[in-house]
């Protein structure tokens, strides 16, 4: 019986919006209320509508997001499986009330020993989201053995493709920043870092 229920859970499996641990306004002045209602609200629900219309009936009905993203061929499927994915661990790295501007612990000695230090590190990541042509995402990760990596990923890809796995990201999306810093992207940029909860990202390292 057990595994009948089982086998029930996953085949219906659908796919919701993550719970905002803040409300849409306590992000300002870093990320407006109106830049959450249209990103979080409007942007990631459609990504979460789509991925629920094209899965079922396919090999991915019942798969969680990891295992899409990590597997499903280029294409509608992985497209909006990758952005909700990536908005989730987006839009859950952030606090309202940060009350520490760096990380601590095991991810803190990980940045200190791939880039001699957290200044530098964010030197490195600031670059690599201001730098990556187009829309996408600028990425932290952990590989298997705890070495952590920067990557770019165009559109909506993620480093679950390559093996890694994702802890931080910026969006870069043109709709991420528009209607608070228009075309300067750089500042937007040097503004998240404020937000961050690195209590969040610390544990995601595990």
């Amino acid at each position: 019986m057990k595994s009948i229920l089982l086998s029930l859970i996953l085949t219906t499996m659908t796919y919701e919006m993550p719970k905002l641990p803040y409300a849409n306004k306590d992000l300002e002045p870093v990320i407006s209320e109106q830049t959450v209602n249209f990103h979080y609200g409007k942007h990631l629900q459609t990504y979460v509508t789509n991925l629920n219309n094209l899965v079922p009936g396919t090999e991915f009905e019942g798969k969680s997001l990891e295992v899409i993203v990590a597997t499903a061929p280029d294409g509608p499927i992985f497209n909006n499986a990758g952005q909700v994915l990536n908005h989730t661990l987006y839009f859950l790295q952030f606090t309202g009330k940060p009350n520490k501007h760096e990380p601590s612990g095991k991810l803190a000695e990980a940045i200190n020993k791939e880039w001699g230090s957290f200044e530098n590190f964010k030197k490195e990541f600031s670059n690599a989201s201001i730098t990556l042509f187009g829309s996408g995402w600028a990425w932290l990760s952990v590989d298997k053995d705890g070495k952590l990596h920067i990557t770019k990923e165009a559109n909506g890809s993620n480093p679950l493709r390559n093996g890694l796995k994702p802890i931080l990201g910026f969006d870069v999306w043109e709709h991420a920043y528009y209607l608070d810093y228009q075309n300067r992207r750089a500042d937007h940029i040097a503004a998240l870092w404020s937000i961050i909860d690195w209590d969040i990202v610390g544990k995601r390292i595990e």
